[in-house]
C-alpha cells in the first residue's frame, strides 16, 4: 500500500485558553483532491498553517512520506514538495506574467561580476509551464495585473507545480471570484491532480468543492464534524452537513414550535 504524502494524526492546537484544533486526523495522497470545509472560525486557517509549517501543533503527529517531520517555517514545508497558494497571491501587478512566475527563483546565467538574469529562459519555461496546465496568453510580458482573478490564480498554482510542488494548499481559491472565473480555477485544480498532484482545497462552497474533489473533510469549531469520499458521500448531503447537520435540524425544529 502506498503510503500517503501527508499524515496528520490527533492535530491540537491551542491559543491560551481557545482550542483551535482539537484531533484532527488527516491523510493526503498525490493525484488526489482533498477538500476542507467548515465556517468561519471551524479551525481551517490553522489546519493550513500547520501544514505548510507556519506554526507547530501542540499535540498530535506530523508525517510526510511516511517520515516525522516538525517545521519551524514554510520553507522547510516547501523543500518536501509541500506548497500553499494564499488568497494573497505574492503578486506584482505591473511585473510581466513571466518575472511573476520566477519572482524569487529567476534563472540566471553567467558568474560573478557578469552573472545576470536569463530572461530569454524565463520567458520561454514560463510559456511552456502554463500551456501546460491550459493556460495559453497572447504575451507572457504583459503585466499579471490584467489577467482576470482566475488566471492569476492558474498562474500562482503553475508556478507552485513547476517549482515541485508534491502537495498544493490552496487557500479559498475561488472566493472572490464570479461562477465563470471560478470555473477556470477549479479546472486547473483537476489539471494538477491529473499530473499527480495532491491539493488541499478550502473551500466555504460545497459546490465548489464537490465538483473537484475525492475526499471531503468538514471541520467544526477546531473539531472534526465530517470525513467521507465521494463516494460515501452526495452533493445534497455535502450541503447539507456544511450548513449544520444535525444543529440545523434541531433549529429548524425549534423554530417550528
Amino acid at each position: 500500500m502506498t503510503l500517503p504524502t501527508v499524515k496528520l494524526t490527533d492535530i491540537g492546537k491551542r491559543y491560551g485558553n481557545v482550542t483551535a484544533l482539537d484531533g484532527i486526523s488527516l491523510e493526503v495522497s498525490q493525484g488526489e483532491v482533498t477538500c476542507i470545509l467548515g465556517d468561519n472560525g471551524a479551525g481551517k486557517s490553522t489546519l493550513i498553517k500547520i501544514v505548510s509549517g507556519l506554526i507547530p501543533p501542540d499535540s498530535g503527529s506530523y508525517q510526510v512520506s511516511g517520515s516525522a517531520v516538525r517545521f519551524s517555517s514554510p520553507r522547510e514545508a516547501l523543500a518536501l514538495g509541500i506548497a500553499t497558494v494564499y488568497q494573497d497571491l505574492a503578486l506584482v501587478p505591473l511585473m510581466p506574467v513571466w518575472r511573476n512566475f520566477f519572482l524569487g527563483s529567476e534563472i540566471t546565467k553567467g558568474a560573478g561580476p557578469f552573472r545576470r538574469l536569463d530572461i530569454p529562459a524565463m520567458r520561454r519555461t514560463a510559456d511552456v509551464e502554463l500551456s501546460k496546465m491550459g493556460i495559453n496568453l497572447a504575451d507572457v510580458d504583459q503585466p499579471i495585473g490584467t489577467l482576470s482573478g482566475g488566471q492569476s490564480q492558474c498562474v500562482a498554482i503553475a508556478r507552485a507545480i513547476h517549482f515541485g510542488a508534491k502537495i498544493l494548499i490552496l487557500d479559498e481559491p475561488t472566493a472572490a471570484l464570479g461562477v465563470k472565473q471560478s470555473g477556470v480555477v477549479l479546472k486547473y485544480i483537476a489539471a494538477a491532480r491529473a499530473a499527480g498532484i495532491g491539493v488541499i482545497f478550502i473551500s466555504h462552497n460545497p459546490h465548489h468543492a464537490y465538483l473537484v474533489g475525492d475526499r471531503f473533510i468538514i471541520l467544526n469549531r477546531g473539531g472534526l464534524a465530517m470525513n467521507a469520499t465521494r463516494d460515501e458521500i452526495t452533493l445534497p448531503e455535502l450541503t447539507h452537513q456544511m450548513s449544520g447537520g444535525s444543529e440545523l435540524e434541531a433549529l429548524e425544529h425549534e423554530l417550528s414550535r
